[in-house]
């Protein structure tokens, strides 16, 4: 393996030598048509691998940060931006998701209209059920992904990025949020190998169908993949006289993205399951780091001790919505709920590195708001910041490029008006490999909104197909801005904008239809109790109406066919 990895690296040096030669360095190409070169003057500056600099400038050259200081060397041929009274941060960093990924579209129906095909059930661990791991972030990045706009606008420059689903999703990425294509976006990979204990659903729907051969069956992946290293190596060094040893996909990803030091990934949230994880992690004798970790401020101590890094899942626990309002949660739900944004604060006590991702927060405010709480709850706002933008960079091993603002790092930064969590701050302008995007502010409403939207909505509608349901997840906050997400028979997808003004509704969510990636948009009137309007999809128009389950209003008709695809 390592053989094939040294011819690879020959072969792509004697392209780049050629390239040199022959064709000549390789042309930058600047968005439109913007000078190559920025210089930021009078501005605050918050490197975070060092005091802030009043009084600072920052000048960027090709994508690269070249100068900072008070006394820094302005080029004449930069673009001068004053930054009096702004403040110039690193480009903060989600540091797992799926955002550059655009949402797949739903599996096909059946001929004929029926049902959905639902995939073979695997027998046994033979069948490699639910494992992907040749599936990469840098591989399926895709720039048609309308969440990396709105990720941009809200000051992320940057994503550690990985496929979803399955026991062995696919391998994570470092993406920046901007290029000509899909490959300028590819920092390193892979950085990451991310695992989910899901099961396959319950008894008899398919092997593993229990947590217990979940992770039995995880535990056999590694020592086949350990075993595959030894066998491959030891055939390699003389393989006159020995049976070739199988190949296998499953454990040759994971042996190449483990010698590429890539870190595995392990869920865990409550206090059982991260102790659970810091025992899996030393079984395997994998590079380990834990996602999720809302309960640690009961086990900092032992994340700590055997200094095992974290990602904290900024989607703080809170109570389901449109529940039933008798019943009553338990002391320890209660409790959990209080203290989870305490846990950062406690993770920096101890001394464990950790950084932030977004988890299942669909709009990047709503981020920075909840990472404010965490603020709130005891945590620095220096700390906060790190754990946005160097301490992430330090986990997945790019710190040597991004995280800080540093002569010679890439010149991902953020320019804002105002301290970065403060609710009434607004972000000016961000740079993503020295090119300049200017903020776009989201559309407000223009009338205080009449109600509350807030909850969870069935949508009914009838498509080509028939008659269908969506579910709409929405929070509203109290100037009208609507975020949230909507599940429907073609996947799930995060609202990228929306608002209630007066009793008039608007909301738009972007999924992959058989056209590709698609504005969907949902618009219509409130009434205090259910929601009726128009969905708007490549130039059709459909009827729809939305109540909340369970609520005394009749579940919505469904009214007036169209053409075309449909949420």
């Amino acid at each position: 393996m390592r053989l094939r990895r040294f011819q690879r690296c020959a072969f792509t040096l004697a392209l780049v030598v050629f390239s040199f030669l022959v064709i000549g360095p390789p042309l930058l190409h600047p968005q439109g048509g913007e000078p190559q070169c920025f210089a930021i003057r009078g501005a605050k500056v918050a490197p975070v691998s060092g005091p802030p600099i009043e009084s600072a400038t920052v000048v960027v050259s090709r994508g690269i940060i070249t100068a900072v200081g008070k006394d820094a060397a302005i080029p004449p041929e930069a673009l001068v931006i004053d930054g009096n009274g702004l403040t110039v941060y690193p480009g903060l960093v989600d540091a797992f998701t799926d955002v550059g990924i655009p949402a797949a579209a739903a599996p096909s129906p059946g001929e004929g209209g029926g049902p959905r095909r639902s995939p073979e059930q695997a027998r046994g661990p033979q069948d490699r059920p639910a494992s992907t791991p040749w599936r990469s972030g840098a591989d399926e990045a895709n720039l048609t992904d309308k969440r990396i706009e709105t990720w941009r606008d809200g000051g992320f420059t940057t994503v550690i990025c990985a496929p979803k689903g399955g026991l062995f999703p696919g391998q994570a990425a470092v993406l920046d949020l901007a290029g000509e294509r899909a490959g300028d976006m590819v920092v390193k990979s892979p950085v990451g190998i991310p695992l989910s204990f899901q099961t396959s659903g319950g008894f008899g729907s398919g092997f593993p169908d229990s947590l217990l051969g979940v992770l039995s069956y995880i535990h056999q992946v590694w020592l086949d993949t350990d075993w595959s290293i030894k066998a491959q190596a030891f055939y390699e060094k003389n393989p006159r006289g020995i049976a070739r040893p199988r190949y296998d996909r499953t454990e040759a990803a994971l042996a190449e993205a483990l010698e590429d030091q890539a870190l595995v990934l392990v869920p865990a949230n409550n206090s059982v399951e991260l102790r659970r994880a810091i025992e899996l992690i030393g079984r395997w004798q994998v590079k380990g780091a834990i996602y999720g970790g809302q309960m640690g401020y009961e086990v900092a101590s032992e994340i700590a001790a055997k200094k095992l890094p974290m990602l904290v899942d900024l989607k703080w626990p809170e109570s389901e919505k449109d529940t039933d309002p008798e019943a009553k949660p338990t002391l320890r739900t209660l409790r959990f709920r209080d203290r989870a944004p305490s846990t950062p604060a406690t993770l920096a006590k101890a001394g464990v590195k950790f950084a932030f991702y977004s988890g299942g927060i669909a709009a990047p405010k709503d981020i920075l708001k909840a990472a404010k709480r965490a603020v709130d709850a005891g945590l620095s706002p220096d700390a906060a910041l790190r754990a946005f933008t160097l301490s992430a960079a330090e986990i997945f091993g790019v710190a040597d490029r991004l995280g800080s603002i540093e002569n010679g790092k890439i010149a991902n930064l953020v320019v804002t008006d105002g301290d970065l969590f403060e609710e009434k701050t607004k972000i000016k302008t961000v740079f993503v490999d020295g090119r300049r995007f200017e903020a776009h502010e989201p559309e407000k409403p223009k009338d205080p909104p009449k109600g509350d939207l807030t909850g969870k909505w069935k949508l009914s509608y009838t498509s080509p197909e028939g008659a269908e349901e969506s579910t709409a997840d929405l929070t509203m906050d109290k100037d009208g801005t609507i975020s949230g997400s909507l599940a429907s028979p073609r996947g799930t997808a995060n609202i990228i904008s929306g608002y209630l003004s007066g009793d008039k509704f608007t909301f738009t969510i972007n999924i992959v239809l058989d056209q590709g990636p698609t504005d969907v948009t949902f618009s219509g009137t409130f009434d205090g109790t259910s929601l009726k309007g128009s969905i708007s999809v490549l130039g059709m128009s459909l009827d729809f109406t939305g109540v909340k389950p369970g609520s005394a209003e009749s579940a919505a008709a469904t009214v007036g066919g169209a053409q075309g695809g449909l949420p």
